[in-house]
């Protein structure tokens, strides 16, 4: 008889929640056998990232996990086996209540944010007793041995592989998507936040002798882009040429599209925990842009991953790197941070793909979350 793990998503205001529980669930199918039934309380995100479920269905089967609507008011439901609440959400209390009733209690885990933090090593995997009598276990993505690890499917690296070794498989993606880039231009994909460094980044674009083509998919950036372009709005497949610089909007692609796309630029400017970590997987040099915290709390998580990611680098690459990446996030110079890391380009292509291999030699979310419940039962 088939595990039943149930995961729990509330969609606060991005994709990188559903993004990353949709991943898990589809891993968890595909590579581990076990019954996923994925709780979304918003489906209209999820169908962006994957177009063909529809948003009004209370129940539906989509590549062989069984996404639930998360019903305002909650329905009787056996638990499954393990329990995920992803970041912190709360679960139902006739939930919990039907936890608690099972002859053996599941497995109740919280699946954090993902963080380079020191402190995290420490935390991942300690029980939390509740009052009820339940334990609930927090349980840490992370970038060491010493935590669960990044979402990765088994299959990812050799498919990346494949599509970098095929020029015409790259050129019908990007025909698909209405691209055509320039020979000799710097492809760039650019998902970001509101950032009022963009204008400064696109100027340096336009003013350097190698053309660049960035392609932007649909999202919050947009707005940035138009006012350093002086115009009301843009719309998918506008594309706008300034200097050295052509802009390109691109739709809000599945999430297999996006790895395709991460995998057929040059650099990949990325937001969030879902697009960051599957541009560490693309193996190409790229740019965090952070979820924005209270009291700036998201600078020391940047630092914290900045002193895993940088290591191996010179001085002055480290330097460079560092400088854009503080820029970008801390309202710096950006354009002058480019510039700087451009004269790095070869170690900084280099140094992506060392730093991918290292992550992959460690073993993935999911199956550290299986191990951890088998070693549990």
């Amino acid at each position: 008889m088939k595990t039943t793990w149930d995961i729990f998503c509330s969609v606060v205001d991005n994709y990188g929640d559903i993004g990353v529980t949709w991943r898990l669930a589809r891993q968890l199918v595909a590579e581990h056998g076990v019954a996923v039934r994925l709780w979304v309380d918003d489906l209209a995100p999820f169908v962006r990232l994957c177009p063909q479920a529809d948003a009004g269905a209370g129940q539906q089967w989509q590549q062989g996990v069984e996404i639930r609507r998360w019903p305002t008011r909650w329905t009787e439901c056996a638990p499954a086996d393990v329990v995920i609440g992803a970041f912190a959400c709360q679960l139902p209390a006739e939930y919990i209540d039907a936890m608690r009733a099972r002859p053996a209690p599941p497995l109740w885990l919280n699946l954090e944010y993902l963080s380079a933090e020191d402190w995290v090593e420490g935390c991942h995997g300690l029980p939390s007793p509740q009052p009820n009598g339940l334990r609930k276990v927090f349980f840490f993505p992370g970038f060491t041995g010493k935590t669960g690890g990044l979402l990765r499917e088994a299959s990812l690296l050799a498919r990346r592989e494949a599509f970098e070794n095929d020029p015409q498989a790259r050129a019908t993606f990007l025909q698909g998507l209405g691209v055509s880039p320039r020979p000799g231009a710097r492809l760039i994909s650019l998902f970001a936040y509101e950032n009022p460094q963009l204008g400064n980044w696109l100027d340096a674009l336009a003013a350097d002798a190698q053309p660049s083509l960035v392609l932007v998919p649909e999202g919050r950036v947009l707005g940035d882009i138009c006012g350093w372009l002086g115009e009301p709005r843009l719309a998918v497949g506008d594309v706008r040429q300034r200097g050295a610089l052509t802009l390109q909007i691109l739709p809000f692609v599945s999430q297999d599209d996006y790895d395709r796309l991460l995998w057929s630029c040059d650099f990949n400017a990325v937001r969030g925990e879902d697009s960051f970590v599957r541009a560490q997987w693309a193996a190409r040099p790229m740019l965090w842009h952070i979820y924005i915290q209270e009291d700036n709390a998201h600078w020391e998580k940047l630092d914290a991953f900045l002193a895993h990611y940088r290591h191996g680098l010179s001085d002055s690459a480290q330097a460079a790197l560092v400088e854009l990446w503080r820029a970008w996030n801390m309202d710096r110079d950006t354009a002058q941070a480019w510039r700087d890391a451009l004269g790095h380009w070869d170690e900084l292509q280099r140094h992506a793909r060392q730093w991918c291999a290292r992550q992959a030699a460690q073993p993935d979310l999911a199956m550290a979350l299986v191990h951890f419940y088998r070693n549990w039962i």
